[in-house]
């Protein structure tokens, strides 16, 4: 029987980082992936939808009662100002033991982890279940066609993961420290307000939208939302543009805009936080008579998967192999554990993302390695 040789969870991440798989072009990442899953014995298929790349793999056999899935991302946001970095983007050197490169944190390497773990996982012990890893090429762009169109194909083609770990930067500063039990929700509203346009000396002749625009976000502003829940902290507005486009100091303008972001925790939801918005907005304008209207996006709901064995098995492999016991957390941005949460249970572990989307993103080499160990871990206690 030939000898197995561990696969270097480094030199894939190396790999994939030199794929310039910068949002929407695949750049070779899945290409890469499939060829070294294939080879490990995955049944790997692509799942492209709308020109958005994405791979789905498989070891063992379909709809199995134990179906461990993993996922993340290939896809990596631009570089920025090429001359702003002291090493290649894409050229993944190690200088004293850091490896360097769009995507080394978010997330080739975990992606790099994650699958080395599941090839040396599925060779050396192969377990009673399935393996499943379930990558896209759009986590970092819109998503509407990356996990999104993974998950619609797995639903409509009978696969299953019975439990799944997504694999973004999770801890903020020190390797183990944290993982994601749940995140925030995320909307955006557009505010358009419509009002008469005059001259500045005349203000009783005009209706001054920016007037409007002022008092409705001072409003929103005034009170918090809530003060957290169990598992949540506050949620949060924050007003990310005010505009007009008006270039004359003694013209009021006709119109104005304006935009807020919300961040909720599990005491809110999309549409509650729709209708308080329009009902702010239609109180401002039956008071000031410059009509307001309002464009949402929502760009996931907040969700929580429950502390349990699921998030203590994670929790204890971590330890084992760091020595930290990771903080249960639901803070930061989004991620798409959020389309993932309507599968199956879902947590989030990964390394240290302290450099993420930076000039000079960078991952210490043996968090590569640590990850790889925390990762098959992961699997070995799932299946034991």
């Amino acid at each position: 029987m030939p000898k197995i040789v561990p696969m270097d969870a480094v030199d894939l991440t190396a790999k994939l980082v030199r794929c310039a798989s910068v949002t929407p072009t695949e750049g070779g990442a899945l290409t890469l992936l499939a060829e070294v899953l294939g080879q490990a014995g995955f049944a790997c298929t692509r799942v492209d939808r709308n020109g958005t790349p994405n791979l789905f793999a498989r070891w063992g056999v379909q709809g199995a009662n134990k179906s461990f899935g993993f996922n993340g991302h290939t896809d990596v946001v631009p570089i920025g100002d090429i001359g702003a970095w002291t090493q290649d983007p894409f050229g993944a050197a190690i200088i004293d033991g850091v490896m360097y490169g769009r995507g080394t944190t978010d997330m080739k390497s975990g992606v790099a982890a994650f699958a080395a773990a599941a090839i040396d996982f599925v060779q050396t012990t192969p377990p009673d279940g399935a393996v499943i890893l379930a990558i896209t090429g759009d986590e970092e762009g819109d998503a509407t066609d990356g996990t999104v169109a993974l998950l619609d194909w797995m639903a409509q083609t009978g696969e299953r993961m019975t439990h799944c770990l997504v694999g973004e930067p999770t801890c903020p500063n020190t390797m183990g420290e944290m993982m994601k039990i749940g995140r925030r929700g995320s909307m955006t509203c557009w505010f358009t307000a419509q009002g008469v346009q005059g001259h500045s000396a005349y203000p009783h002749r005009a209706k001054n939208p920016m007037t409007a625009l002022v008092a409705l976000l001072g409003k929103l502003e005034e009170s918090p939302l809530d003060t957290g829940t169990d598992h949540f902290d506050a949620s949060t507005l924050a007003i990310t543009t005010i505009d007009c486009g008006n270039a004359a100091t003694n013209v009021i303008p006709a119109k104005g805009t304006a935009t807020v972001n919300i961040r909720f925790n599990d005491a809110q939801s999309g549409q509650s936080l729709k209708d308080w918005l329009t009902q702010e907005a239609a109180l401002v304008a039956a008071k000031t008579g410059v009509a307001i209207t309002c464009r949402f996006q929502i760009s996931g709901e907040s969700f929580l998967t429950a502390p349990g064995a699921f998030s203590a098995l994670v929790a204890k492999s971590v330890h084992a192999e760091t020595g930290v016991t990771p903080e249960y957390s639901t803070s930061g941005g989004t991620s798409d554990a959020r389309f993932v949460k309507d599968h199956c249970p879902v947590v989030e572990f990964g390394l240290v993302g302290k450099t993420m989307h930076q000039v000079d993103e960078r991952v210490e080499v043996v968090q590569i390695q640590q990850l790889k160990s925390i990762y098959t871990r992961i699997l070995t206690d799932y299946f034991a």
